[in-house]
């Protein structure tokens, strides 16, 4: 077997190659879901920076009683409806979410029906972008997206 050539070139969710200026004015999105219980109380938050690092938004709501899964697909949406309706072109997800990031990734299948309504939806909304990666990250790494995410399911609490 030839031994595996390094480069440099970022790559998409698809293993696709892009090209550097695209993948370097990307916004970069810190997405988290959680419920409480599981199924239980749940939301998702989102902290979305520009190329430069900026940041532009932060997203966050509670869903009502689902499990974490389906609240982490809900804050990927939510970051991918907020960039087509903002005129991002070019977006790069971060997720602790191993599993939605591998069946983004079409590593994973997507078996649970209402999961896979979701994840349909969010590659329609993905193929609209000019780029798209998503990865996995840490808890740790989220910290953000993490404390929006309890502030939306807090949020569900008050309502009840």
């Amino acid at each position: 077997m030839p031994p595996r050539r390094s480069t440099n070139r970022p790559a998409d969710s698809y293993g696709l190659f892009t090209p550097p200026s695209i993948s370097a004015a990307a916004h970069t999105a810190h997405i988290d879901g959680g419920a409480r219980g599981n199924p239980g109380p749940s939301g998702y938050g989102v902290v979305i920076h520009d190329a430069s690092g900026r940041k532009v938004a932060e997203l966050s709501e509670y869903l009502g009683h689902h499990t974490n899964n389906y609240a982490e697909y809900q804050g990927l949406l939510g970051v991918l409806r907020y960039a087509l309706a903002n005129g991002v072109k070019a977006l790069k997800v971060v997720s602790d979410s191993e599993l939605m990031v591998r069946q983004m990734k079409g590593i994973y299948k997507v078996k649970h029906p209402e999961l896979r309504k979701l994840y349909e939806e969010a590659q329609q909304l993905v193929r609209k972008l000019d780029h798209f990666e998503i990865r996995h990250a840490l808890r740790e790494h989220n910290r953000d997206a993490d404390r929006l995410a309890n502030e939306a399911m807090d949020r569900g609490k008050v309502q009840k």
